[in-house]
């Protein structure tokens, strides 16, 4: 265990930079007890997890070896921790390494063996892991940063579960100034990380006092002009209406316009219900809804935010309206007379919002009269980000901060764009930072005189991530904009509450760790006690003895036996007596029943252990494992993840032309959701045929799997029409169509597959396939498909621009790049393919 530093100005530790780090007792408590078991660090914003971070990482490098893994959610965070321990430890430049997504793939999977310090995004790491890119086995310490966000389906939790698994001396340590509401809720982080210990210190302590000062909080009120009034109230109007149009199908008896998120989904369980039994009400509820909804989006914009905000959805409203595909419910909006009267009434209103004088009253008294030197203004809403730097740029030297993606007439910001605006602001190169939710998590942002919420946010965490870029050094100030009668009070209400709540919770959480980590230790020896499976007489199935679903799926997929396949009911039974093979025929040794020329050449033979795994005589999985690819677009649902975690699976993630899952040489999966496959039939899009038809083309058994309950009652279709497409699947494309209930048993069909094929017709995987007697022009698709994997589509269209294969392979960089679809990233990858020496 660490030891804390007795005193001196500066920590003086083995690999830690001498003389730069400021030697704080409560940075070194924190630290030897996260050195000593897995931890929960809560710290106030702005006084050094990181370090703390550091501190254990250092120890852990210098007494054990091997290397560390830090994530953080954002790629600017990443950037910043990177630079941070460039500097802090002694250790080559080259030793700490930056994974994100600009990172190509095969770049992290060399860059990660030879790394001492890996700092990641969570989403990266989860994909190398599920694509067996990398190995945890001698990580020592991984951080999780920010790690309130270890909820849900969130990419934390799989990496925890898979660190504790593979790692063969793990530590974790989890950091975050607000792990969460109550808890309950800081308990699932917990137990959704593997901590056993909690190390808490708030502003109260003594050792952290001296480090902090006064953040005094005001709550500026404004009221809405008349105009603005009006606005909302027309739609308003709108908004009654169609609340009575739902009272009138029986689903609600709401029919104020204030009705809340929880109301809502509470008449979209209704209307579900009436979908499902075919009821045309249930349709017309869920376009009236989809209606409401845009409606209280309309009413947010011109009460919380401006006017020209209101202006700039509304106009998007009016191009989703004018689309080929525009839902009914688009249509409807935008042709509504009072909605119509508040458009007109938002064009000839020449003012922005109250807020936008106020706030730049208060940049003036900040940065004018008070001397002071920056300021940052928080905003939920692109929109008014921008609108605020336009307007505010007239009188102050003023830069927005935005995430990366792009949204409707809106550029995001690149990760270096993102770095360049930090660097700027904290060189004093301009003074007003204006940002949405991007800069609040732990984010350096430089000490600030004033911290401005255009308007307050609905939870404490945020609100406290947000008052922590002020008070750091100085006494600080933050100022909350609140419109009177609007959304903005009962985000008011709801984060003071919360923050007096969770300032509470942590006080305890200090005093009482002790019994937190007991109720932590007593869930680990259930799940422990769990493990030792009982046989379910009933079933024949193991039970963990544990009803948590979701505990279940992450460390495996299944409820049944922790991370392999389902355990099968004893088949004896049957055995028919009538000559014909019962199931217990696909238990036995495949040589009892075919001989394995048959089952090379594709037989329907084949054998499952009584695990519902196949069998495979004298195999060892962990030398020989199944392997599984992976689609990249895959990771939006828990297949991939699920089946990389269970024992003689190995998956690899690639981005395939064809399929979303290719299990040989000779079968690939295309899955659908139920929605999806719907979405076909009802929004007239046939890609989903075109991309079955892709994979008849090259492999010689292709599967469709539709995922999902009741196919014929999800939605208004007639069950003809649901036929027709399945049978054009199965008989005009050759597919052979499977059904599953759900993503755990989609991955159990695609094990047991991959291991019919693998193991049993002893067949590789290919993710060009191996379909036999092709024609000379998918052979020619074939060829150029396999160069740099650009895929069947693109094989095609640049066969037909030049006409031969041998024209593509002597076509330089430009006239590749005059065939539509080929830029210069595949441009470069076909010509350095082709023209490269062979160096194996």
């Amino acid at each position: 265990m660490a030891t804390t530093d007795a005193g001196g100005e500066y920590v003086e530790r083995p690999l830690v930079t001498p003389e730069f780090l400021e030697n704080r007792r409560y940075q070194t408590e924190l630290a030897a007890t996260a050195s000593g078991d897995h931890t929960l660090v809560c710290l106030p914003t702005g006084l050094g997890k990181t370090t703390v971070s550091l501190l254990v990482t250092a120890e852990r490098l210098d007494a054990v070896g091997g290397k560390a893994l830090m994530l953080a959610p954002t790629k600017p965070l990443v950037q910043q921790h990177a630079e941070f321990y460039r500097e802090a430890l002694e250790l080559d430049d080259e030793d700490v390494v930056v994974f994100t997504g600009e990172v190509r793939p095969d770049d992290r999977a060399a860059l990660w063996e030879d790394a001492r310090i890996v700092i990641a995004t969570p989403q990266v790491v989860e994909n190398d892991l599920v694509g067996n890119r990398i190995s945890l086995a001698d990580v020592t310490h991984c951080t999780f940063d920010e790690c309130h966000r270890a909820t849900g389906d969130y990419a934390y939790n799989y990496i925890a579960d898979r660190y504790h698994a593979d790692a063969e001396d793990p530590l974790v340590t989890g950091m975050s100034a607000s792990p969460g509401d109550d808890e309950e809720a800081i308990l699932e982080v917990c137990e959704n990380l593997g901590l056993s210990e909690v190390a808490v210190m708030t502003e109260d302590d003594a050792d952290v006092a001296e480090y902090t000062h006064d953040t005094s909080v005001d709550w500026n009120r404004i009221e809405l002009p008349e105009i603005v009034v009006e606005i909302r109230d027309a739609i308003n109007e709108v908004i009654k209406d169609r609340l009575s149009q739902l009272k009138e199908l029986g689903v609600t008896n709401k029919s104020s316009a204030d009705i809340s998120e929880r109301e809502i989904q509470q008449i979209q369980g209704q209307l579900r219900d009436l979908m499902n039994n075919d009821q045309s009400e249930g349709y017309q509820g869920m376009s009236l809804l989809a209606e409401i909804r845009k409606l209280r989006t309309a009413v947010t914009y011109v009460e919380t935010q401006s006017v020209e905000s209101l202006r700039r959805y509304f106009e998007r409203l009016k191009e989703a309206a004018r689309s080929s595909g525009a839902s009914k419910a688009d249509q409807r909006l935008v042709s509504e007379p009072k909605v119509r009267e508040a458009m007109r009434k938002a064009d000839s209103y020449d003012d922005l919002h109250p807020k936008f004088r106020q706030t730049r009253m208060l940049l003036a008294e900040t940065l004018g009269i008070e001397n002071g030197e920056r300021v940052i203004v928080f905003t939920e809403s692109r929109d008014t980000a921008e609108t605020l730097v336009d307007f505010l740029s007239d009188h102050f030297e003023t830069q927005k901060f935005v995430g990366q993606s792009d949204t409707d007439g809106s550029e995001g910001m690149t990760q270096s764009q993102q770095q360049e605006t930090l660097d700027r602001f904290r060189n004093g190169e301009f003074e007003v930072l204006v940002s949405t939710s991007v800069a609040e998590e732990g984010l350096d942002v430089p000490e600030v005189d004033l911290v401005l919420f255009y308007e307050p946010v609905p939870t404490a965490i945020r609100a406290i991530q947000r008052k922590g870029r002020t008070g750091r050094q100085a006494e600080g100030r933050v100022v909350v904009l609140l419109a009177e009668d609007t959304r903005d009070e009962a985000y008011f209400w709801k984060a003071r509450n919360d923050q007096k709540r969770m300032k509470r919770e942590l006080n305890e959480l200090k005093s009482a760790a002790g019994e937190l980590e007991a109720r932590l230790n007593q869930t680990d020896l259930d799940e422990y006690e769990g493990d030792e499976a009982v046989p379910d007489t009933e079933t024949g199935t193991a039970s963990s003895g544990t009803s948590d679903e979701e505990t279940a799926t992450r460390n495996g997929g299944s409820t049944g036996n922790g991370r392999g396949s389902k355990a099968n009911k004893s088949t004896a039974e049957n055995d028919s007596g009538d000559g014909q093979a019962g199931l217990d025929a696909f238990a036995e040794d495949p040589s009892a029943s075919a001989d394995a020329d048959e089952l090379k050449a594709g037989g329907e033979s084949a054998a499952t252990d009584d695990e519902g795994a196949v069998a495979s005589a004298g195999r060892d999985t962990e030398d020989d494992p199944v392997e599984i690819v992976a689609d990249q677009r895959e990771l939006d649902s828990n297949i991939a993840r699920d089946l990389s975690t269970r024992d003689g699976i190995e998956t690899r993630l690639e981005t395939l032309a064809v399929g979303d899952y290719v299990l040989s040489d000779r079968v690939v999966v295309e899955r659908k959701t139920v929605a999806d496959f719907m979405d076909t039939l009802t929004g007239g899009d046939r890609s989903m045929f075109e991309q079955v038809g892709d994979a008849t083309r090259h492999y010689g058994r292709p599967v469709v799997v539709i995922e999902g309950e009741d196919l014929f009652g999800a939605r208004n279709v007639h069950h003809k029409a649901i036929q027709g497409a399945l049978a054009s699947l199965a008989v005009d494309f050759g597919a052979s169509v499977l059904r599953t209930s759900d993503e755990d048993e989609t991955a159990d069909l695609l094990e047991v597959i991959a291991g019919r094929e693998q193991e049993v017709a002893d067949r590789e995987v290919s993710v060009h396939g191996e379909k036999q007697s092709k024609t000379l022009p998918e052979q020619q698709e074939y060829v150029v498909a396999s160069i740099a994997e650009v895929g069947p589509v693109t094989a095609r269209t640049l066969l037909e621009a030049f006409g031969s294969v041998e024209a593509v392979m002597t076509a330089d960089k430009e006239d590749l790049l005059d065939v539509s679809g080929i830029g210069d990233v595949t441009a470069d990858r076909i010509r350095e393919v082709i023209a490269s020496d062979y160096d194996p």
